[in-house]
């Protein structure tokens, strides 16, 4: 019996016949065999998913298989932090910090939500942030992400004399600068390291 793929993402799942629940490191893929959720007779269906560049599948998003059904995808909830600022200015001056390091972030109206995460939560409220644990589904910003490449770095480059010290922790970087990801660093900073 030949696997069914999924091809094609349309904006909604209008229609489905089926849901998919994963996190969001599930959701940031190309190509991968995946597993519905379970029917209401009991049974799943697997497909491949097989999409012609990696991005990051939205919550109420459809994945129309090769015989046209469609399967809804749905974001399952995750541990993470949820992070205030004093005001707007700070909340932008904290947004800031967590963009230089890279942090995969969910922008709402007056907070921010990132993955849990000790060091960058005592960062935060080094700098005078409340935080706080919540349990939601996690659909950080798109940015250069969410147009069809898994996060190479492009022209990620730094001025000579830029140490990139993300967490101010030397030899911490591999094991708290996550980038939500599997991504392969091979740009060159031409300041003596890769990123």
């Amino acid at each position: 019996m030949t696997l069914l793929k999924a091809s094609e993402v349309r904006p909604d799942a209008e229609g489905h016949f089926a849901t998919i629940t994963l996190d969001e490191t599930a959701r940031h893929r190309r190509r991968m065999r995946m597993v519905t959720d379970r029917l209401p007779d009991g049974s799943s269906v697997e497909f491949l998913l097989d999409l012609p560049e990696a991005r990051l599948l939205r919550q109420g998003e459809g994945l129309v298989l090769s015989d046209g059904r469609v399967i809804e995808v749905r974001a399952a909830p995750e541990d993470l932090m949820e992070v205030s600022g004093r005001d707007a200015r700070h909340l932008l001056a904290l947004a800031w910090q967590i963009g230089n390091r890279h942090l995969p972030a969910e922008i709402k109206d007056t907070t921010i939500r990132l993955r849990r995460d000790h060091v960058i939560r005592t960062m935060l409220e080094g700098l005078g942030a409340t935080v706080s644990d919540v349990k939601a589904a996690f659909d950080p910003e798109g940015g250069a992400y969410d147009h069809g490449h898994a996060h190479s770095h492009g022209t990620h480059h730094h001025g000579a004399g830029h140490d990139h010290d993300h967490l101010g922790m030397r030899g911490r970087d591999s094991e708290d600068h996550r980038h939500g990801h599997s991504a392969t660093h091979s740009d060159y900073d031409g300041d003596g390291h890769d990123d």
